[in-house]
């Protein structure tokens, strides 16, 4: 027998990949919402055929307007209505966050059925530290936006998570680089498919590596926090100096490598002057 939602507005969180990871809850609240908000009904069709059922939907995403969104809201006094995603957990990424800021204010209730979440099973695989991370979305396609987008978080001593397609990729890993320094990252793609693929490197590695290469599929990218100051040796420390100091003044190339390698500009700046005057 079909169990009876309460009503107001029901966040389910979808498969990333595998069909077989829709939770029971999640299979049961599609099944008895009054109406699915869905990104794209073709693809949220699917899954309502998978689990053998058919369930009225409205597209809903950052274009919706507010008319739109008030008549939602008022529906979700007397109606259980569900907001999902194409894959994943909705909001993350995805628009919706203005439909339960909305639905609060008016006092309707809103539930959340938790489940897969690209970021989070990225993190999982990447082998980084995960006592702190922050999740970036999308950078910005624009090189001056996106350089700008790194910049707010290079000095951040936490892992970053990011979501990038296969076409921007390589630029983006090269921005990374070039702004980060020699971190440990992870591109990570097709979670939980067939032909889920896990590549780690160092940023300067990847990037070499997908220069050439446009991979398929949903892509997330993980970089590691900055290196400890106590863990940088003074063979790493002098190796990157000599290559600083082949195109910068010691002063700037000390700058350079303190930022790159998250060590004190104290200690990379009195070493570049000792290098300086061998």
């Amino acid at each position: 027998m079909d169990k009876v939602l309460p009503p107001g507005l029901h966040i389910v969180a979808t498969p990333i990949g595998n069909l077989g990871d829709l939770s029971p809850r999640a299979a049961e609240t599609l099944r008895n919402a009054a109406l699915l908000l869905v990104e794209d009904t073709r693809v949220t069709a699917k899954l309502l055929a998978y689990i053998g059922v058919k369930v009225p939907m409205l597209r809903y995403d950052d274009h919706s307007d507010e008319q739109q969104r008030d008549a939602i809201v008022a529906r979700l006094g007397s109606e259980p209505i569900a907001l999902v995603s194409d894959a994943g957990t909705p909001l993350i990424s995805d628009p919706g966050y203005k439909l339960v800021r909305e639905a609060r204010a008016a006092g309707q209730a809103v539930h959340t059925v938790p489940g897969p979440c690209a970021a989070i099973a990225a993190l999982t695989l990447a082998g980084l530290p995960t006592d702190r991370f922050l999740f970036l979305g999308f950078l910005p396609a624009k090189a001056k936006a996106r350089a700008d987008a790194i910049a707010e978080v290079s000095q951040l001593r936490t892992t970053l998570i990011l979501y990038e397609s296969g076409q921007r990729l390589s630029d983006t890993l090269l921005a990374l680089s070039s702004q980060l320094g020699e971190r440990e990252a992870a591109v990570v793609r097709e979670i939980t498919k067939l032909h889920e693929q896990c590549v780690t490197g160092t940023l300067t590695e990847l990037a070499h590596g997908y220069a050439n290469a446009i991979p398929k599929g949903e892509i997330v990218v993980v970089v590691g926090p900055p290196l400890e100051a106590e863990s940088v040796s003074g063979e790493a420390l002098d190796a990157a100096l000599d290559a600083a100091m082949e195109r910068l003044s010691p002063s700037r190339a000390a700058a350079e490598v303190a930022e790159q390698l998250g060590i004190p500009r104290k200690r990379a700046y009195a070493r570049a002057l000792e290098r300086s005057n061998k």
